[in-house]
């Protein structure tokens, strides 16, 4: 049962306040001296309801001294002297509410039974939070879930190995905070982590940007560069989205694994490097072998150690702790104070599809911070599933029945407008690379073709 601790100087409204409490079943202890109550202010106080004007301290002191000892305890503070001044300088020091002599008892009930909500909320966010500083965050990782304790125990049994390691992953379940946690655990902790997308950096020039190039090898190469691999020296370089790499480039790629040596292009030196390679796709790179379109040789010398993420739907004991960890963070950066989450609110985030894994968590709460108007986030702050969901998407289009190319179209579309127009990100979600978007959009009429925008300057 709640406890609530009331302090006034006048016994008689000391009594009343502790029998109207009482017929609404809650019990109370009542104290005439602000200083005897402090003295006993304990854990088991949910909630304290003071006067302001009062012999040897006043309320706005016993607020200070009180959230001292007990910074979540909600206090609402009542006052015959009230005014809009007294009401600004009890918030700022840290009361609940503020209320105003005669009292309505209404009222009162209603901001106790708010009070001791919030009260509740804030025991079960710290309670989430002890645990994220405990034993549910690993080298930068966070999860409970036995999927994600089983992830964190193969981490600590790989990292000091040189074995190269292949992490497949939906987009966004952190396949880079792995590569970065393996590197971090290693006996290369103190040597460069070297991260590259390969979908990010166009064929043509992924491969000077990894073995680097000679001075003159081609238009602008005005001084020699170091690749990444030997940037990487000594320590782990990270090959995001591998399952995009060109074939060509693959085949080179083997004969580094192969031979620990690279060849930066238009030289005919090889320079030996000493990397730990790790790479992580989200394709099944199986399929890409049936293809022609991925190295069998490659694939099995990059899965010496194979490591499988689980998407957010398959961990969702996780999410409260995910998303009070980026509560803490976009509060930090966007200078809130919103203290965590209601029960709705968390009931509504372990019932999202989560299909863009912890990064779409992290938007959504990085949004609900800026967006929140109140001291928690509800759900009303929160995407109700509907309008995002895949589900809905394909039941709309099942309407009108459109052919395969149509739907392809609209979808395409949809993607594009969703992420205002961002090629690459764009690309990245649809699992395609960002020619054949761009191939995709010249088919459709949204780009012209190289031949056309050449016809048109002419």
């Amino acid at each position: 049962m709640n406890k609530i601790m009331i302090i006034d100087d006048e016994p008689a409204m000391g009594a009343m306040l502790s029998d109207f409490l009482k017929a609404q079943n809650y019990e109370s202890v009542v104290y005439a001296s602000p200083v005897e109550a402090l003295q006993n202010l304990s854990e088991e106080i949910s909630l304290v309801i003071t006067d302001l004007k009062m012999p040897q301290m006043d309320g706005m002191t016993f607020i200070q001294e009180a959230l001292k000892l007990h910074p979540t305890l909600p206090i609402i503070l009542v006052t015959a002297f009230g005014s809009i001044e007294t009401a600004i300088e009890a918030t700022r020091k840290g009361a609940f509410h503020f209320l105003t002599k005669p009292l309505k008892l209404n009222e009162l009930l209603v901001y106790v039974e708010k009070a001791l909500h919030f009260r509740n909320i804030q025991r079960h966010n710290l309670v989430l939070k002890n645990e994220l500083r405990t034993q549910h965050s690993f080298a930068g990782i966070i999860g409970k879930s036995s999927a994600m304790q089983n992830i964190f125990d193969l981490i600590q049994r790989i990292a000091p190995s040189n074995a190269n390691v292949f992490i497949h992953g939906d987009s966004g379940t952190g396949k880079e905070l792995v590569a970065r946690a393996l590197h971090k655990l290693s006996s290369r902790a103190d040597k460069a982590f070297i991260a590259i997308n390969c979908t990010a950096i166009p064929d043509s020039l992924l491969e000077s940007e990894l073995f680097g190039h000679a001075k003159g090898s081609f238009t602008g190469a005005h001084q020699r560069k170091k690749g990444l691999f030997e940037e990487a020296e000594g320590g782990t370089i990270f090959l995001d989205e591998i399952g995009d790499m060109d074939l060509s480039l693959q085949s080179k790629l083997l004969r580094v694994i192969q031979e620990r040596r690279v060849r930066a292009v238009g030289d005919n030196v090889d320079k030996p490097v000493d990397v730990r390679i790790v790479v992580a796709t989200h394709k099944d790179l199986k399929t890409a072998i049936r293809d022609g379109r991925f190295r069998e040789d490659l694939y099995y010398r990059l899965s010496v150690i194979p490591l499988t993420l689980p998407p957010l739907r398959h961990r969702r004991e996780d999410i409260p702790l995910l998303a009070n960890f980026f509560l803490d963070k976009y509060n930090a950066q966007n200078g809130r104070h919103i203290s965590g989450f209601t029960p709705a609110a968390i009931a509504q985030l372990l019932n999202l599809n989560w299909d863009g894994n912890i990064r779409e968590l992290e938007n959504v709460i990085e949004r609900a911070v800026v967006l929140c108007k109140d001291t928690v986030i509800d759900k009303s702050d929160l995407p109700d599933g509907e309008a995002n969901s895949s589900e809905s998407l394909f039941a709309q289009a099942s309407e009108h029945l459109p052919t395969l190319e149509d739907f392809e179209k609209r979808y395409i579309h949809f993607i594009l407008n969703k992420v205002g127009g961002k090629k690459e990100k764009a690309a990245h979600i649809l699992g395609i690379n960002r020619r054949t978007l761009y191939r995709k959009e010249i088919e459709y009429g949204w780009e012209k073709s190289p031949s056309e925008s050449e016809e048109q300057e002419s």
